[in-house]
């Protein structure tokens, strides 16, 4: 079965882009702890952090980085949360880094998250939309 984020890099399963370079690719989680959860993956297909080559560090955490500074000026929130899954509750076996958008007493506990849904598929577009124009500037 072929990998869901390398099906997103290569262009053959849509996804709310908010980013693409030749080292990765940020997009909106599809089951997002919050409204404008993002997801940023490397184009090239590794399974976990510690098999990402040294050399695609830099780029990968510095989308990474770029996501988070984004985030709160493009949604309005008070800061982000950002976390790697190793192969445990690692729902794709991509290296994948979750950029969450957080408000003070927005609910999120230890790891009892809550899940919020997109209202429809224009909603998820506009969210896309605020952080690519963010992460543009």
């Amino acid at each position: 079965m072929p990998c869901a984020f390398c099906e997103i890099v290569a262009n053959r399963l849509p996804a709310a882009v908010v980013h693409r370079d030749d080292a990765s690719v940020a997009f909106l989680d599809r089951s997002p702890l919050f409204k404008g959860h993002v997801l940023v993956v490397p184009t090239e297909h590794v399974p976990t952090l510690s098999e990402l080559p040294t050399d695609k560090l830099l780029p990968f955490f510095l989308l990474v980085q770029r996501v988070a500074a984004a985030l709160p000026a493009a949604l309005g929130v008070d800061g982000t949360f950002v976390a790697i899954n190793n192969v445990v509750s690692q729902s794709v076996a991509h290296l994948h880094a979750h950029v969450v958008p957080r408000r003070r007493k927005d609910g999120l506990r230890g790891f009892f998250w809550p899940r919020v849904k997109y209202a429809d598929e224009s909603e998820l577009v506009a969210v896309a939309s605020l952080i690519r124009e963010r992460l543009a500037t």
